[in-house]
């Protein structure tokens, strides 16, 4: 889609979540504008798609599968980042026994934190394209 490593074609059936089914097709289609949009706005579709296609009926995540999530889909960004008291605060937060679900917004705030302290970003931030 964006060339991101975590784009989901929007024909091809969802990953796996914890009790769904793996052959569920993604749901979404993509308006038209968001197709053929920027490499920002395909990329920020594609983040979307991803929570969606493991979110609850709700549209929210557990704090296990939101652990689960970033570990698989976001590990580049927070390989690394282990020993970081920010990232530890992050996972931290997880890994409580807690009923609490998290929305797509929080998600968002946390896929965002783990970014700005990954290593993996200064590197990019270092690479100049030219188009």
């Amino acid at each position: 889609m964006c060339g991101c490593r975590a784009s989901v074609p929007v024909s091809q059936p969802a990953p796996a979540s914890p009790g769904k089914s793996p052959s569920a097709p993604v749901s979404l289609s993509l308006p038209l504008a968001l197709r053929k949009g920027s490499d920002l706005e395909k990329a920020f579709a594609t983040a979307a798609l991803v929570y969606s296609n493991a979110a609850d009926p709700e549209g929210k995540l557990g704090q296990g599968e939101a652990k689960s999530l970033l570990q698989a889909q976001f590990s580049s960004f927070i390989q690394g980042q282990e020993s970081k008291p920010k990232y530890q605060e992050i996972i931290s937060a997880l890994d409580e026994e807690s009923e609490n679900k998290i929305d797509f917004e929080d998600f968002m705030i946390m896929l965002v934190s783990l970014a700005l302290m990954s290593d993996l970003l200064r590197e990019i931030r270092n690479v100049k394209t030219t188009k």
